[in-house]
């Protein structure tokens, strides 16, 4: 048992760096917990528990570029709020061994976003650039695409700020900071309201959820001396192999 801890503390550790500087901390802290015996939905539903910590001290962080996006943000929130909800219902929902089954998948999903986010972003903020969204009809898809990420997030975590960050682009936002404060803003509603009902229907495992808040707490803060020394593309170079070799493990566990 102290042994799960210390490792889930380190796994918290490292997966707090890397969320501060490259992201893809989940690609740590998810298989961690399921290496320690929790099952997969109380796996995923721990590390959204263990990661919201950090996307609410990172919304703070951005306060001052957030005090002038109110309405938005009300908007936002509402949606996350719902978005978020249905995701951890689907989740908790969701039988064990499909979900298992289905973990390979949500983590090459996860893995491709992280990989190829910034094209992602970059075709995104460019179609927004050709495209005026003032209709009614755009408005309301716009609304649409918001409530489809936010229920991938409350099923599944990883990855919600890249896709986050894609549908900022797409709704016209352009200035990079206060585009990173509303896409913690989402972040953290969705994981609070999922929070919430893992906690209503028993899923989370506390004491291994600690743990790793635990580690991402101290990792958070000591990535400030880390970034002194890495690179950050370096980072995600280390973040992208260890995502893609996490997935082809999951893969071969699963099927083979």
């Amino acid at each position: 048992m102290i042994f799960d801890l210390l490792l889930l503390i380190a796994a918290g550790f490292v997966g707090g760096i890397l969320n501060t500087l490259a992201g893809g901390g989940s690609f740590i802290t998810f298989p961690a917990l399921m290496m320690v015996g929790v099952a997969p939905v109380s796996a995923n539903a721990t590390n959204t528990f263990a990661s919201c910590a950090g996307y609410l001290s990172g919304a703070y962080g951005f306060r001052d570029e957030l005090r002038g996006q109110r309405k938005q943000l009300l908007v936002i929130v509402a949606t996350s709020i719902v978005g978020g909800a249905i995701g951890a219902l689907l989740l908790i929902q969701a039988p064990q061994q499909l979900f298992q089954q289905a973990i390979p998948w949500l983590l090459l999903f996860a893995t491709l976003l992280f990989v190829f986010g910034g094209q992602i972003n970059t075709l995104v903020k460019s179609m927004a650039t050709q495209h005026r969204y003032a209709s009614l009809l755009g408005s309301l898809l716009l609304a649409a695409v918001l409530l489809v990420v936010c229920i991938y997030g409350g099923f599944f975590n990883a990855g919600l700020g890249i896709i986050a960050l894609s549908y900022l682009a797409l709704a016209g936002f352009t200035n990079i900071n206060t585009m990173n404060g509303i896409k913690l803003v989402i972040s953290s509603t969705v994981s609070l309201i999922a929070i919430v009902m893992f906690v209503y229907n028993d899923a989370i495992a506390w004491s291994e959820g600690s743990a790793v808040l635990i580690g991402t707490l101290f990792g958070g803060y000591m990535s400030a001396h880390v970034a002194k020394r890495v690179a950050a593309d370096k980072m995600r170079r280390l973040v992208t192999l260890m995502s893609v070799a996490i997935t082809a493990y999951f893969f071969v566990v699963t099927y083979c």
